[in-house]
């Protein structure tokens, strides 16, 4: 059990990290029109920022912070340099909503480019790309096209399912939407049930899952649709080529027969220097040219139905994205957690 005084350590030690690097933060940040505090790698956000400023003339600079990035925000306070924050997960642009470090942003424009399942009902972020939450099947083992997600908890895929930790966020999001759409107990009943269908305990992340029907571990995976583009396509590391030609894409669905989509997003910081230009970029991202470039960039899907997406996206098959209220699903995430931890999730299987 973590001490009290090992808490205060912590907390005091995080804030001093946010103090020193607010201070850094602005001396980097100074000179540019807008700036943003961002959870992605900056190169992948790089080629539409780049088209924002041959567009408008204002320049930007991004701050990358992997972890902690509300509570660095809260601590900076009214000096904080961030303008906008850019994230991935409904989860995490809740967090940051629910830590009061965002401000509603009121916007035709946003408004008219992003659907309002897609923005939350009080304006604090907005989506900017989609990913679906799917099935990984082994080409060679699995012959079903079509899938259900209460289907992945039925006996029939016993010793055959891996997964990440249910505790991560991807997996919190598909249970708190399952809740969403089933009530909590049949979600606990359908965790426990994929719980006994795992081959292993849970690990790694979603590549390493691919990794794992590549080497016949088990045959179906949960993973998100952006990482197979990854793999796909990566020359650094061409191994995961093959993990990503051993498996195929099964868009599951819910009773309503819409697939489970998760978000990157953005939102307007609360005590934004250059609020004006920060509005720009974002409705400037929530164009259908950013939308484009910016699904291209990281093999998702754009918000806006109609947008074309990258060749290789199409290849994961059609997805028809479920039309629940993210910020629903947001609601629905402490509940989630709890059930993982109430069902051992971690443990691994347990019949």
């Amino acid at each position: 059990m973590t001490s009290l005084r090992t808490d205060h350590f912590t907390r005091t030690a995080t804030l001093t990290l946010a103090l020193l690097g607010s201070a850094f933060a602005a001396t980097a940040a100074q000179a540019a029109d807008v700036n943003i505090y961002t959870s992605r790698q900056p190169e992948l956000i790089q080629p539409v920022l780049d088209a924002f400023t041959e567009e408008t003339g204002l320049s930007t600079a991004t701050i990358f912070i992997d972890k902690g990035l509300e509570e660095r925000v809260k601590a900076e306070g009214a000096n904080s340099p961030a303008d906008l924050i850019m994230t991935v997960d409904i989860g995490r642009l809740d967090a940051a909503k629910q830590a009061g470090v965002v401000q509603p942003v009121t916007s035709s424009t946003l408004e008219a480019n992003i659907p309002a399942e897609f923005r939350d009902t009080a304006n604090e972020w907005f989506a900017l790309t989609s990913r679906a939450r799917v099935v990984y099947a082994s080409k060679d083992r699995v012959d079903v096209d079509q899938i259900t997600y209460k289907d992945l908890a039925d006996p029939k895929w016993k010793g055959r399912l891996c997964t990440r930790s249910g505790q991560h966020q991807y997996n919190i999001a598909l249970i708190a939407a399952y809740i969403a759409h089933h009530g909590e107990d049949a979600a606990r009943d359908w965790v426990a049930g994929l719980r006994d269908n795992l081959a292993r305990r849970p690990e790694g992340g979603d590549r390493d899952q691919a990794k794992a029907i590549f080497a016949g571990e088990c045959d179906i995976a949960l993973g998100n649709t952006y990482y197979v583009g990854k793999m796909a396509t990566n020359e650094k590391e061409p191994e995961q080529k093959d993990w990503a030609e051993a498996i195929k894409v099964i868009m599951p669905t819910f009773d309503n027969g819409l697939t489970h989509v998760n978000i990157s997003g953005v939102s307007l910081a609360k005590n934004a220097p250059n609020r004006d230009n920060a509005v720009k970029l974002m409705e400037f991202l929530s164009s259908d040219e950013a939308q484009k470039i910016y699904a291209e960039l990281n093999y998702e899907y754009p918000v806006e139905p109609g947008i074309e997406t990258s060749e290789l996206v199409e290849s994961f098959g059609d997805l028809k994205p479920d039309n629940l209220a993210l910020d629903e699903i947001a609601r629905h995430r402490a509940k989630a957690s709890e059930i993982v931890d109430e069902v051992n999730y971690d443990g691994g299987p347990q019949s």
